[in-house]
């Protein structure tokens, strides 16, 4: 039964929101395939003497795409390398008070860098530069991935602050292991 406190857009802006956080790690992922694919084909490249024109600005790009498109599908999954010295030994609304200050820092902090990407990437198209490579290639094109990853980040933080904000417990936070056995299961999927 639905929450009668909740106004019936949440649970769309809800979904909205998770939706583009998951679209914006299949993109990542999708990059991830891409360098894969280039990486190949320069290597068999070498020995079949044939080459891919500016084969290594597309993999320098794709891997610069895939990593900040992951980052707000990584953070909202709680998998974000995050330090929990203080946090985890904190309770209550101390505990809150300090998560609270720690996503006002990450708003500011991701949104600093959100806002000039987004310049960045703006004057690239503004000023028409494209890239002094092989392949002449309009420079906001691939700064989309960087500035677009940083933009969906900002959101995410500013999504859980506002959740934080309403006395939500972070839902990036995942609970402690219960026992030995899911410690070690969590410590070997992260690759540790």
């Amino acid at each position: 039964m639905p929450d009668p406190n909740i106004p019936p857009a949440v649970p769309a802006l809800r979904r909205g929101l998770d939706a583009l956080y998951l679209g914006a790690g299949w993109l990542a992922g999708l990059f991830l395939l891409a360098i894969f694919v280039l990486m190949m084909l320069l290597s068999a490249g070498r020995f079949a003497g044939m080459n891919v024109p500016a084969g290594d600005d597309f993999v320098a790009w794709s891997m610069a795409a895939s990593a900040f498109l992951g980052l707000a599908h990584t953070f909202k999954s709680g998998e974000l390398i995050r330090v929990g010295l203080v946090t985890d030994r904190l309770t209550g609304r101390a505990k809150q008070a300090v998560e609270l200050a720690c996503l006002v820092i990450g708003v500011a902090t991701v949104g600093f860098f959100a806002w000039h990407a987004v310049l960045f990437t703006w004057d690239s198209w503004r000023f028409s530069d494209v890239s002094q490579g092989v392949v002449a290639v309009p420079l906001w094109l691939p700064q989309l991935g960087y500035s677009g990853g940083l933009v969906i980040l900002f959101i995410a933080f500013v999504d859980e602050l506002a959740h934080a904000a309403r006395g939500g417990a972070p839902r990036y936070e995942k609970p402690p292991p219960n026992d030995d056995a899911e410690l070690v299961e969590r410590a070997m999927q992260s690759g540790v």
